[in-house]
């Protein structure tokens, strides 16, 4: 489900303009964030860190109405609900995209996602889909490096699908860290909307 969103009543209006006409109008942040309880829910059950954190971030970013919107022919639509594409490690050190949809429990989503990598291990090449037809949330993982900072590729012209990245876990004391970016298009985030997105990770970790 989408709903057009009226440009008479939006709020931001000019900034959507304005970051709109930038070449880069990007924006992203990266943080620590803990991901003790998560780690430690998918080695109980079995499953990937990966996809405990993944779970973790498609869920904080759908919790964020304006991470669920996108440009499409130049108005801003908002979608109920967008799915993650993520990466997926080939022998050959290449990678496909894998889609996932964390719309169930953190315990379901660790065979579902599993499930679904051993289904795109098979593919090969680099697949895109159009932006109009299914919004994503494109996630991928750094896991040889604690990086403080991530620069992302980004299309021409610039689309609005956010990115996410995570690094390698960080033990601190009786806490494992991971760092976590977050880019996104200015035209329709600011920093208070990415901020909303780790404060919702942190919390889906500190529930568990």
């Amino acid at each position: 489900m989408r709903t057009y969103i009226d440009m008479e009543t939006y709020p931001r209006k000019s900034h959507f303009e304005y970051f709109g006409s930038l070449a880069y109008p990007y924006v992203g942040f990266t943080a620590n964030v803990d991901v003790t309880k998560l780690l430690a829910f998918a080695k109980e059950k079995g499953g990937s860190s990966f996809l405990a954190c993944l779970w973790a971030a498609a869920t904080a970013a759908n919790a964020v109405p304006e991470l669920r919107q996108r440009i499409v022919n130049g108005q801003i639509v908002e979608f109920d609900h967008c799915d993650t594409a993520h990466t997926v490690a080939l022998s050959d050190r290449t990678f496909v995209n894998c889609r996932t949809d964390c719309r169930m429990s953190l315990e379901e989503f660790l065979v579902d996602g599993k499930n679904k990598q051993e289904q795109v291990k098979n593919l090969h090449g680099f697949v895109t889909t159009a932006e109009d037809e299914t919004p994503l949330i494109f996630a991928s993982c750094m896991p040889w490096v604690a990086f403080t900072q991530v620069i992302q590729p980004t299309p021409i012209p610039a689309d609005s699908n956010p990115r996410i990245v995570f690094g390698k876990y960080i033990r601190q004391g009786e806490q494992t860290l991971m760092p976590l970016s977050l880019q996104g298009n200015h035209a329709l985030i600011d920093g208070w909307h990415i901020g909303e997105f780790y404060r919702m990770f942190q919390k889906l970790n500190d529930e568990l």
